[in-house]
């Protein structure tokens, strides 16, 4: 994002549909908010169930996550053969990948290729950016009204928004006044960004940042990282799929698709670790990490099974880590910078190609931000509490406001009732990451109180919107036209999630997991922990029971003038 671009700014439509008054809004049985992978996957179901549905999608095209986060060395760290949809077989057998993992071009091509192949896009319409969505509980029905002057209405409303897409500048003062030019990677320009010759400032060394601070460094004169928070990184290892690895997986995607379903991270070719740090000998111990550590990719912290829970544990995997990630750091004073002071995995574990080796380049500077941190931008530049750094341009990898963000970006509320920003403004609480008590007829597609981001998120958002479709088909098999999640029930898995969360490392950190990235977020730890396989366990048990926990009833439904 540029500083002549705003994220609140409505895109001009070349596709708006005719303007409709309020009085006469389009009419669906659902509404699918955001066209990613989670809104596509939502509108193939929806239309085998013979349901009419609408997908609005903010961006100028599909995408989602895929679509903004454009910026150079975007890649995925879940492995492209297992980042991918598993519910056509046809699909699978015809989509050729071309790297272990994906880049975002690849990725995005992709989604094209599935929107086309399902004839989806007849029913997304882009640049359609939801600004509010009412029910009306006389009518039973939520009216959703778009920046562009769009009002429809449909029974329910499912909001596949992701986990990752709310991107946040950080609130520095001064920035309106940069004379040059600044971007979130989160709003990536579509035609890309030259920084050659240039003197470029990244603020922030999160995933993000680890992936994009390579290439910056690469283009500019000079390359200043403001550095806050020093993060754990690991080699991803990436390379090309060879012919004989692809005939491989197509001959047996069925097994894997179906053994990845219930691992914890929904990943087959993960290895669910049945022994502790702490169980076995020294040998053996650094006999699993050096295996981990050869072979590439973010399951390193999974190796095995105390490291999230014991600090002894963890302070192995650490004394392993540490010194083999900085090895290829020649300044002993920048290593000390770059070396991470929390327990391993606590954050997002990151995945790089050539992150360390980038600080013996001559032409990048690490500057540590959490001893002098940024107080102002200039005109010029951006000045910390004990120098100032000249700019001509400047990269904010500052993240999202995870998980919750998106969501709480739309005014939710019922007509004369709960709203969503009231409901979770001391945190947010949602049954399973579905529904949340107060709200009827409103889904959320891996939402808080899921596996979401601690899993592979394509196969947590198959299993939600299988959910959501069979509760769907449940309800009209019994004649029922509303359904909210019990109130006790969520509260049951709210402390249910909260308690694992406990048991664990990671409720300590201060992360995005908990909102600690957003000043004046309630802090809780968002994602389910216990994993995407105990997870879809649990969830399988509710629907073989009649999805306990769920209200569904019969309600008189009556014509009501849509709430402009």
């Amino acid at each position: 994002m540029s500083k002549h671009q705003n994220t609140e700014t409505t895109p001009i439509s070349n596709t708006e549909p005719a303007q409709h008054t309020a009085t006469r809004p389009e009419e669906f049985d659902v509404i699918v908010v955001g066209a990613g992978f989670a809104g596509l996957y939502a509108l193939y179901r929806l239309r085998q169930s013979g349901m009419k549905a609408v997908v609005l999608e903010a961006g100028e095209d599909i995408g989602g996550t895929w679509f903004w986060n454009r910026y150079p060395g975007a890649r995925c760290d879940i492995e492209s053969i297992e980042y991918s949809y598993s519910f056509s077989e046809e699909l699978q057998q015809e989509w050729e990948w071309t790297d272990r993992y994906a880049g975002q071009a690849e990725i995005l091509r992709y989604i094209h290729h599935v929107a086309d192949r399902f004839d989806l896009r007849r029913d997304i319409r882009i640049n359609t950016f939801v600004n509010q969505a009412q029910f009306d509980p006389v009518a039973n029905r939520w009216q959703v009204a778009t920046r562009n002057g769009q009002h429809l209405r449909a029974r329910f409303c499912l909001m596949g928004t992701g986990c990752l897409s709310n991107a946040k500048v950080p609130d520095v003062p001064g920035l309106d006044r940069f004379k040059g030019e600044w971007f979130h990677t989160g709003q990536w320009p579509k035609e890309g960004v030259d920084f050659s010759g240039k003197r470029v400032g990244v603020v922030g060394t999160g995933s993000t940042g680890i992936q994009v601070i390579p290439f910056v460094a690469k283009e500019a004169a000079h390359l200043h990282v403001f550095q806050r928070t020093a993060n754990y990184s690991v080699p991803l290892r990436n390379r090309q799929l060879s012919a004989e690895e692809l005939r491989r997986v197509k001959s047996q995607y069925k097994q894997l698709r179906e053994k990845a379903r219930y691992t914890p991270i929904g990943v087959a070719g993960f290895i669910v670790p049945d022994r502790g740090a702490l169980d076995v000998t020294p040998e053996e111990r650094e006999r699993a990490f050096q295996e981990r550590w050869d072979f590439g990719g973010i399951g390193f912290n999974r190796v095995f099974n105390d490291i999230l829970f014991k600090e002894e544990a963890n302070k192995m995997s650490r004394d392993f880590l540490i010194p083999r990630m900085l090895a290829v750091v020649k300044d002993p004073a920048v290593a000390a910078k770059l070396t991470p002071n929390y327990p391993v995995g606590t954050k997002r574990l990151c995945g790089d190609t050539g992150y360390f080796e980038t600080f013996n380049r001559d032409n990048v500077t690490l500057v540590d931000i959490q001893q002098a941190p940024i107080t102002e931008v200039t005109e010029t530049g951006i000045r910390t509490s004990d120098a100032h750094y000249e700019l001509d341009a400047i990269v904010f990898a500052t993240g999202f406001d995870a998980i919750t963000g998106a969501l709480l970006s739309v005014n939710m509320e019922v007509k004369s009732g709960t709203d969503l920003r009231t409901k979770w403004s001391t945190g947010p609480s949602a049954y399973l990451g579905l529904m949340t008590a107060g709200l009827p007829n409103l889904f959320m597609i891996t939402g808080p109180g899921s596996p979401s981001i601690l899993a592979n998120v394509v196969v947590s958002i198959e299993q939600h919107v299988d959910m959501i479709a069979d509760c769907l088909a449940l309800m009209q098999a019994k004649g029922h036209n509303r359904v909210e999640a019990d109130p006790q029930a969520e509260a049951d898995w709210a402390k249910h999630v909260d308690d694992l969360a406990n048991t664990s490392l990671m409720a300590q950190a201060k992360s995005w997991y908990t909102g600690a990235n957003i000043p004046g977020k309630p802090r809780v730890f968002m994602p389910y922990m216990g994993g995407a396989g105990e997870f879809r366990k649990i969830c399988n048990k509710i629907i073989s029971d009649g999805f306990t926990g769920f209200v569904m009833k019969q309600v008189p439904e009556k014509a009501s003038v849509p709430t402009t």
